[in-house]
């Protein structure tokens, strides 16, 4: 077979047409070799069509296009005719030109010729092409739309023929979606809709769930088509879900219908919520779907669930329909439901109760934190039921809620809930209870603030210690290892959250474990081995370097050895990210130690870093054939066209990126023999876009990875500069996802700053500039777009909680600009402004008044920034920024306000002498603002502390602006700042100046106000807001020092102090 495969490679492109043609046509040849020929052409003019079909001669187009006409005109068998009208739609398809000129009029001839036919054969054909290819009237639809919609309702109403309604049903589905964004167009076809329905239900009964499937893509892709007939829609697909005569696929099929709305249109399908409220006991009908199962209890291998069960998929349409409807719908609508279930003898319906209970956490959170109380004491009650997998189901929502509802969940129920899974897990008869009761114990303990969970440790360890020993004795007895796996990892989880606490328990654990990872080798223990590295690793961490020290040389032997038998390990096994995450680890215990061991890690981690996923661009005719759970996922792209990916290795490539980019931050310079393969893997990552956490990696990697190079000189760090550059420039202008999109400028920000001025060249600049301009513009468009929606018909506050995520998601991306010209104008000072003017009116655009407090407040950073690095010719721009900036010190947000008094501390400090009668003006509006009664609640501390500081930097950089002796007895009475660091360094900077001079307004008369003076030093040291390194530090331990020397005043002076501040004054003089 695969010789005649590379045979048929080889064969030119002309000779396979007139080839497969032949064989089509050929009378003679078997059903099945045509229908091979048919699939190779097709799929020939799909992927080749470029590199054959122009070259060849005229005739010979011609030949195959009256070829393939006359063949499904004169072809018996109908599956053939169908593969040829497949081959006819593809061909077409690539003949539409770039103006959308149809360049094969015939076959639209065909068509309409075909459908007024009196064959069934050739009205069958012609439907077939119009839906595979509903683009084919290229720039003639307009022109054509009253044929094409006269055509469609004919044949939905052919009365003799079912298979024709069923087609006209499709292709009439397949014309809207391929015109989803065409308003009128929807709007016109509309009245096909009940047609579409109709056959919906009449193709579902005779075992066909087509058209079903193409009514859940409408739901998908243009819901807004389905508004007119909204309630028949809602209701057609209840009724075939409650009917239990159809099979799981086309009953799940008709649920997706209505849980795929209340994603995409979830504030139409709020006006319906009576048939929403019908389709809930639906859902949790399918959910009591169980088998009975007599090994369930003692099963250790955990089978995936099964994809297609009824169960699985009502669950997980209670969890959208929860997240799309919200929970002040949704819960009124399923909680009685669920109490009745709960009461019901028939364990199945207590299982499903409980597993619904969890399944609506997330999209139910706030109304359901409101009664948690009640929840949780009911669920505990479960944990006690008599069927195992009711007590299963129980752990299961406890697990999900203490994950939904951290850290609220434990603060409030930490003592039921860890005594009542230590009970179950006590549960040995059922090793299956027992692991998921464990696994609810590491989703509890991994969201439990450590205050709470240390007074429980001892009898976690306890118990979990017991379970352990029990368990590593049916391994040796039994083979069983399944609650083992979990309780490792729960010992694990348990170190994670008591960190130094968990130190008295170390060699309680640390012998089994190296034990377990010593001889636990077997092929079917590779999960258990993997999980016990990761406890290791995590305990590792959690007790610290002195404590882990003695053993680790010989974890790292043990892990060195797994390491070296690593190239015989498969792609697919599971200890290969554990070992990955557990060398990280030991990376941040070892510190500098760990350099010694990147010889042998290195190889694999770069190895699962490069893997490459498999990928296919497969046709709706291939697709038929692939499935789901061969590992592989599909994106739709349209137009009959999927993208399919193989998953497999995906996150085990994410981890190990995200490692790389651990080990550049831990090792720094002991890294410096790999940045130059990691960086040529992790550029090209920047375009991964099959795993967001990849990109993420890749893009926090580069700065990393510069600080890590800078030991081999300017000129390999510039080489490595050149290397991400434009790569990282390009992903900012093209990353899709607004989270990735705001690590990458973050990390761009942070190369331009390490880099410094001369880093970006011209084009550079350019490409940059267009790209921030874009950002600007799309964040303007975007709030009217907002607006816009608020004015549509299905606004409703569901829709105003997405908007303003959406929001939050623009202003962050503007911080990133921010962060961006940050970095740019320190870099490059007052050169860069002619290239920053391109930008100018948008800045200025975010400032005006009308805008909201974010924009105002970004828009004032950026103006801060031009006049702290850019002056003094930062002041040709001042009549756009000047009046704004002074008016915001007063504005009611103290996030404008703290922007725009950093503004006039940086025109003090740096902006020259234009600025002076700014200063002047701007200091009785800041005293004003730091007097008013409201400036230290916490909301307005930070920019209150700025305005101080403001103060302060106009009396020692302008005192000509200020009457200096009146301000400042009252600005020390201001200090010191707590909350802003940065701004507190300056104001004390400012304070040794004046202490230095002996400046009797702040000494007072007889060095009177030298306690006060203590105090404000004592006080800032304490609160870390000066610390050892800053230069002032030593200044102020002098002033103490000076003091110390006169006896009595030291004694006055430190009696004042209370026992921290004592205590900082001491730290201060040893430091």
């Amino acid at each position: 077979m695969w010789e005649e495969m590379e045979a048929y490679d080889n064969i030119p492109g002309q000779t396979k047409i007139t080839f497969l043609l032949q064989a089509i046509r050929d009378v003679a040849c078997a059903e099945e070799v045509k229908t091979m020929a048919a699939v190779l052409l097709r799929r020939l003019l799909s992927s080749s069509f470029e590199e054959i079909y122009p070259g060849l001669t005229v005739d010979m187009q011609t030949a195959i296009k009256t070829e393939l006409v006359t063949s499904i005109q004169t072809e018996a068998s109908p599956n053939i005719r169908k593969k040829v009208a497949d081959i006819a739609a593809e061909l077409c398809r690539n003949l539409i030109d770039d103006d959308g000129n149809n360049q094969w009029p015939e076959l639209l001839k065909f068509l309409f010729d075909s459908v007024n036919s009196d064959n069934v054969g050739l009205r069958e054909a012609a439907l077939h092409i119009f839906w595979n290819f509903p683009g084919i009237f290229g720039n003639q639809q307009q022109h054509y739309m009253d044929v094409i919609k006269r055509m469609l309702v004919q044949c939905m109403q052919d009365q003799d023929n079912p298979q024709i309604r069923t087609l006209a049903a499709r292709a009439a589905a397949s014309f809207v979606l391929s015109n989803e964004g065409n308003a009128a167009l929807l709007k016109h076809f509309s009245d096909l809709l009940p047609g579409i329905l109709q056959a919906v239900n009449e193709s579902c009964y005779q075992g066909d769930d087509s058209v079903l499937k193409s009514l859940v893509e409408i739901a998908d892709t243009a819901p807004k088509y389905l508004r007119p007939n909204l309630e028949a829609t809602l209701q057609l697909s209840l009724k075939l879900c409650a009917d239990t005569n159809l099979t799981n696929m086309q009953r799940q099929l008709a649920l997706e219908v209505i849980v795929t709305l209340s994603e995409t249109a979830a504030a139409m399908l709020r006006k319906h919520t009576a048939i929403v409220a019908s389709s809930v006991p639906q859902m949790l009908a399918m959910m009591v779907d169980l088998e009975e199962d007599e090994e369930w209890a003692m099963a250790d291998e955990l089978e995936d669930d099964d994809f297609d069960s009824n169960a699985v998929a009502g669950e997980s349409a209670l969890d959208r329909i929860a997240c799309g409807l919200g929970g002040k719908i949704v819960l009124p609508m399923i909680k009685q439901h669920i109490m009745t279930m709960l009461q019901n003898p028939d364990w199945k319906y207590r299982h499903a109760g409980l597993m619904a209970l969890s399944a609506i956490g997330e999209g139910c959170h706030q109304q359901m934190e409101a009664i948690l109380n009640e929840i949780v004491s009911f669920v505990l009650l479960f944990c006690q039921d008599p069927h195992p997998r009711v007590r299963y189901a129980a752990c299961n929502a406890i697990g999900q809620m203490a994950t939904d509802f951290a850290p609220t969940f434990q603060k409030k129920f930490h003592d039921k809930v860890i005594s009542a899974l230590l009970q179950t897990m006590e549960d040995q008869t059922n090793p299956r209870v027992q692991a998921h009761a464990a696994a609810a114990l590491i989703n509890f303990t991994e969201d439990c603030p450590k205050s709470l969970l240390v007074p429980y440790l001892d009898s976690l360890v306890q118990h979990l210690h017991v379970i352990m020993a029990a368990k590593l004795q049916e391994l040796v007895q039994k083979g069983t290892k399944l609650v083992l796996e979990q309780v490792v990892t729960s010992i694990a989880s348990v170190a994670d959250t008591a960190e130094e606490k968990f130190v008295p328990y170390y060699d309680l654990f640390m012998p089994s474990l190296k034990h377990i990872v010593e001889n636990a080798v077997q092929k079917e223990l590779r999960l258990l081995r993997g999980k016990t590295i990761e406890c290791i690793s995590l305990i590792g961490l959690a007790v610290g370097k002195e404590k882990f020290m003695p053993d680790a040389s010989a974890v790292m032997q043990l892990l060195l050895k797994t390491q070296t038998d690593f190239n015989d390990l498969e792609d697919d096994d599971p200890q290969i990210s554990y070992m990955i995450s557990a060398w990280a680890r030991m990376c941040k215990i070892l510190g500098k130690e760990f350099q010694q061991y990147l010889p042998v890690v290195m190889g694999p981690l770069m190895k699962t870093a490069s893997i490459k996923p498999e990928v296919a661009l497969l046709d709706t005719q291939d697709m038929e054939n692939m499935s789901e759970d061969d590992g592989w996922e599909f994106v739709n792209l349209g137009d009959q066209q999927s993208f399919g990916i193989k998953t497999a290795g995906l996150e085990e490539k994410a981890t190990a990126c995200q490692m790389l980019v651990c080990y550049a931050k831990e090792l720094k310079e002991g890294f410096v023999e790999y940045t130059e393969q990691v960086v040529k893997l992790m550029v090209p990552l920047l375009k991964f876009y099959f795993h967001d956490g990849v990109r993420v990696a890749a893009a926090e990697s580069m700065p990393l990875l510069l600080e890590c190079a800078r030991v081999r000189g300017p000129e390999y760090l510039t080489q490595m500069w050149h290397f991400m550059c434009d790569a990282l420039i390009k992903a900012i202008g093209t990353e899709p996802d607004s989270d990735v999109l705001s690590e990458i400028m973050h990390s761009f920000a942070k190369c331009i700053e390490l880099m410094g001025e001369g880093c970006l060249n011209n084009e550079h600049f350019e490409e940059l500039g267009g790209i921030l301009k874009g950002k600007l513009e799309e964040h303007f468009k975007n709030q009217e777009l907002r607006q816009a929606k608020r004015q549509d018909e299905d606004y409703d506050e569901g829709v105003e909680e997405t908007l303003q995520d959406e929001d939050e998601n623009d202003v962050y991306i503007l911080t990133k600009v921010s962060d961006i010209l940050h970095s740019v104008f320190s870099s490059y000072k007052e050169q860069v402004l002619p290239w920053f003017e391109q930008l100018l009116q948008l800045v200025v655009q975010l400032i005006c008044p009308s805008r909201p407090w974010a924009d105002r407040q970004w828009g004032l950073c950026i103006f801060d920034d031009v006049v702290e690095h850019c002056s003094p010719s930062s002041f040709k721009y001042a009549d756009y920024f000047l009046r704004p900036m002074l008016q915001s010190l007063c504005d009611t947000s103290p996030e404008v306000r703290q922007a725009a008094a950093y503004g006039v501390g940086v025109m003090a400090q740096y902006g020259g002498d234009n600025y002076r009668p700014f200063c002047t003006e701007a200091l009785p509006l800041l005293v004003g603002v730091i007097q008013s009664p409201e400036s230290k609640v916490k909301e307005n501390v930070n920019a209150t502390e700025n305005c101080i500081s403001a103060v302060g930097k106009v009396m020692r950089f302008r005192p000509e602006c200020a009457n200096v002796n009146e301000i400042l007895p009252h600005w020390l009475s201001w200090l010191p700042l707590n909350e802003d660091k940065e701004e507190a360094v300056h104001t004390f900077d400012f304070l040794c100046d004046l202490i230095e001079s002996n400046n009797p307004i702040v000494l007072g008369p007889d060095n009177a106000n030298l306690p006060k003076i203590f105090q404000i030093i004592a006080e800032g040291v304490a609160n870390e807001s000066v610390k050892s390194e800053d230069a002032c530090s030593k200044r102020l331990a002098n002033v103490i020092r000076q003091v110390q020397g006169s006896g009595g005043l030291w004694t006055q002076c430190v009696s004042t102090l209370n026992e921290k501040q004592q205590k900082a004054v001491q730290d201060l003089l040893t430091a």
